[in-house]
């Protein structure tokens, strides 16, 4: 039997920020959201109660929340502290699947100690080593593992073993399983599934009929069965967001600063994930409804907001704007894990 486990840590930027000021402590922290159009990074579980929560527009934010303190996301600090926590786990095993900045799974199934006692080390060290929280799941393969890590937050430990399946996931909303989006929740529920133990009715075909080729995995992974390895790549066809203006305008300047905002947050989102882009796409509906798409592909990825903003203003400096814009939109596609040395791609284009 596999001993799988997923460390996240909890709500992790605003943890750095309380990391770095103690007076945010007790207080409801909201890490991005700061620009007019910004969005939510995340927040901690304080602003959580207000009904906060990350990809949510920055002015929803404010109003569910209007004490929150809303701060700058310091992706370099960030990545300085997620690196101090990987070294922590790295010294325990070298079979880490580092999924983003903030989670990742491990394999100790070959360790002699007990992954009881390896959790609690793991989350011992990360408080007293960096002065966070970690929430861990244990099971016997990925899905579980996950699962497990996300039901005792913050700082919790959960245990799933082979025995509690299928009675454990039967009272979870379907949205709950990895690979069933939210068009696919709004599908099932349309057909009156909303739980796992719904699901547990029907058979792979069924399942395969309503979701596409994902509905097999999605049989088996209710059932507890998940078998990926710990290596196993995976990929985003495409990241990206669009905003419809409050007042239709064909300002050059005005556009692209909102372009620019919307990279930002889709850089950071990219970030989190540990992901890294190398085509950008513009989208612009103009105010008559007809719509242009503008993109470039590198051949190579890029790894910095700076990278990203430049490639974003050469594909921006084509475009012909002669009618007022209602609709602006932006995305990022031919999406990979994030390569561990950062290339400089514009050093190569001059």
């Amino acid at each position: 039997m596999r001993k799988i486990l997923h460390v996240d840590l909890d709500a992790f930027f605003a943890s750095v920020e309380e990391l770095d000021n103690k007076e945010l402590i007790g207080k409801p922290v909201i890490v991005g959201g700061t620009g007019d159009r910004g969005v939510v990074s995340t927040c901690n579980y304080i602003a959580r109660e207000y009904g906060v929560h990350s990809a949510m527009a920055g002015f929803i934010a404010k109003k569910l929340c209007p004490e929150g303190i809303f701060i700058k996301p310091r992706m370099k600090r960030y990545s300085e502290i997620s690196n101090q926590v990987f070294d922590i786990i790295y010294s325990i095993t070298d079979q880490v699947q580092r999924v983003s900045i903030d989670e990742a799974y491990i394999e100790i199934t070959d360790l002699y100690q007990n992954e009881m006692y390896i959790a609690k080390l793991i989350k011992k060290r990360v408080l007293k080593e960096v002065g966070i929280t970690i929430s861990v799941g244990i099971s016997y393969n990925k899905f579980l593992a996950k699962l497990a890590s996300d039901w005792n937050k913050p700082d919790g430990i959960k245990v799933i073993s082979e025995n509690m399946i299928p009675d454990i996931l039967k009272p979870l909303k379907v949205g709950k399983i990895h690979g069933i989006g939210k068009k696919s929740v709004q599908k099932l529920n349309s057909v009156g599934i909303f739980y796992v133990d719904d699901l547990l009715n029907y058979s792979k075909s069924n399942l395969k009929s309503f979701l596409g080729n994902v509905g097999e995995d999605i049989y088996d992974r209710i059932r507890g069965l998940d078998n990926r390895s710990l290596k196993e790549e995976v990929k985003n066809k495409s990241y990206g967001t669009e905003s419809t203006l409050k007042k239709d305008t064909r300002n050059r300047e005005k556009l692209f600063e909102i372009l620019k905002n919307m990279m930002e947050n889709i850089f950071y989102g990219l970030d989190k994930k540990n992901r890294v882009a190398k085509t950008i796409s513009i989208k612009i509906k103009f105010n008559d409804f007809s719509v242009i798409t503008r993109s470039k592909t590198l051949d190579h990825y890029l790894f910095n907001l700076n990278d990203y903003q430049m490639l974003l203003n050469r594909i921006f400096n084509e475009i012909d704007i002669k009618k007022n814009v209602r609709l602006i939109g932006i995305s990022v596609s031919n999406i990979d894990e994030k390569e561990n040395e950062q290339l400089n791609i514009f050093s190569s284009m001059n």
